[in-house]
């Protein structure tokens, strides 16, 4: 890996070499659609190179600073116009090309990373000396969908298509929720649709619900005395948050079937012998409907209440996430799946097949074997996710539709080291390509046929309602910027 990466060093002449062969071919649209996956396979080295640098930035949420920089200089050397920090988030941004009146196609990008999962491109566990690590894909995530957008500006500069190509950078989606304050900014309101994609171990476009979810964090305070000589002179405010988990987890019986409540207690004090005068837990409630989420979340702070009481300590309540479910979109998705069909599953080498041999005995069992990865599954809609994602509330301000690849071997669970370890191999980069030629190809299809977008919006508009009004599950409050920091660097 290069110490510095130049925008576009690799990616740019190649691309153009390759519009242009095509450009002078037969303008069919089957040539077109060569030319489109010709442009991405020129750009593939470079959204490698994009996509490991980012890998091993591993920033995570609202601290992706040299990871958004590094997308939106790879977008700004292709011609892209970039607006930056947008929506109160320095971070995030928007990157459009725009020729003329037409369809808005936005194709999403994440980059965060998520936090005490650093490790090694290796299979065994190892860890590569930062603390974080991109354990869910979003580094080649960001760099896919930038590198399909370039592909479908070239084609469209060189067949004169009319219409515009927006990527989003969006940052902290780990909890953040910060597509949530994008749509809440309107910066979706003239999209037409919207393309997304996500490392996984299998190739799909099935279109899933996700779980609404509420996050946010339980800081309570209390007085600190020395833990042997004087503890009634204190009041710990670990005991708040100990007394709030056990009556979280007695709440568990008497919740709608299908509810989650996770939580982790990230500031217990400093040491034994000290009662802790602060101390903080973090909370995630999930669910398929919005309102169960809102009034599980609601008795969980009633419960703070009761244990700030029963400890005599104070509790405050900050909600840093709020998510919708995902609403799918048949019409959209089955433009995907035909795309991604076409374009067919990850093929490994011979490099790759060992890497999952030694990963194999690592993995929870699974059915899963490595012949999946070069498969593409069966296209379904309307299947519940056990996720949460705040692409979920863009689906419900325009039509939306994503995709998985095979980013990591087959058995991988998200969210782990095992994740993380195929992600910064080469197995990610040809996962990487899938999507991108996927996305790219189904946005031009978008733009040629505005009939496809026309059902998809109608679709759109009988799953959400005649009456919906979309409002923000986290409220009016500004974005959590410093919700990954730790309390001691937020001066907490």
């Amino acid at each position: 890996m290069p110490a510095r990466l130049l925008p576009g060093r690799l990616f740019a002449p190649a691309l153009a070499l390759a519009i242009a062969a095509g450009a002078a071919q037969a303008q069919a649209p089957s040539a077109q659609r060569r030319e489109i996956l010709a442009a991405v396979d020129a750009g593939t080295p470079r959204m490698g190179e994009v996509a490991k640098r980012i890998w091993t930035l591993a920033e995570v949420g609202y601290q992706e600073t040299q990871s958004s920089a590094l997308l939106q200089g790879e977008l700004a050397a292709a011609g892209f116009k970039i607006q930056s920090g947008v929506a109160g988030m320095p971070t995030a941004f928007v990157a459009s090309f725009k020729n003329g009146d037409g369809p808005v196609i936005a194709i999403l990008a994440e980059y965060d990373a998520l936090p005490g999962l650093s490790q090694k491109a290796e299979p065994q566990r190892g860890a590569a000396g930062q603390d974080a690590g991109h354990a869910c894909g979003h580094h080649i995530f960001g760099a896919a969908s930038v590198a399909a957008a370039q592909a479908v500006k070239a084609w469209m500069t060189a067949h004169d298509v009319k219409g515009e190509v927006r990527v989003y950078g969006t940052p902290a989606e780990e909890g953040g929720s910060g597509k949530v304050y994008l749509v809440r900014a309107g910066l979706f309101e003239d999209v037409s649709a919207t393309l997304h994609w996500h490392p996984s171990d299998i190739n799909s476009a099935a279109q899933t619900v996700s779980l609404a979810n509420v996050s946010g964090k339980f800081r309570f305070s209390g007085v600190a005395a020395h833990a042997s000589a004087a503890p009634e002179k204190g009041r710990s405010a670990l005991d708040g948050v100990e007394v709030l988990n056990v009556a979280a987890n007695y709440m568990r019986e008497h919740v709608p079937a299908g509810t989650r409540i996770h939580y982790v207690t990230t500031d217990g004090g400093q040491a034994p012998n000290v009662v802790p005068d602060s101390a903080e837990v973090y909370y995630y409630v999930r669910h398929t409907d919005p309102q169960v989420v809102r009034d599980v979340i609601g008795r969980i702070r009633k419960a703070a209440d009761g244990a700030a009481m029963a400890t005599e300590t104070k509790v405050a309540f900050e909600q840093t996430g709020g998510v919708y479910n995902m609403l799918p979109n048949d019409a959209l998705g089955r433009l995907m799946d035909r795309n991604l069909r076409e374009v067919g599953g990850v093929k490994w080498d011979a490099a790759d097949t060992a890497f999952a041999e030694a990963m194999a005995p690592q993995l929870p069992a699974t059915k899963l074997t490595f012949a999946s990865a070069a498969q593409v599954e069966a296209y379904a809609v309307g299947g519940g996710g056990a996720g949460s994602t705040d692409v979920a509330d863009v689906s419900w301000v325009t039509p939306t539709a994503g995709i998985t690849t095979a980013t990591w071997v087959p058995g991988t669970p998200a969210h782990s080291w095992q994740a993380v370890a195929a992600g910064g191999t080469p197995m990610a980069t040809k996962a990487g390509a899938v999507a991108a030629k996927t996305l790219a190809l189904t946005a031009a299809d978008l733009m040629r046929d505005p009939k496809r977008i026309a059902r998809a919006r109608a679709e759109l508009d009988e799953r959400r309602g005649p009456d919906f009004k979309y409002q923000a599950m986290v409220g009016d409050r500004p974005p959590p910027l410093d919700y990954r920091h730790k309390r001691t660097e937020a001066g907490q």
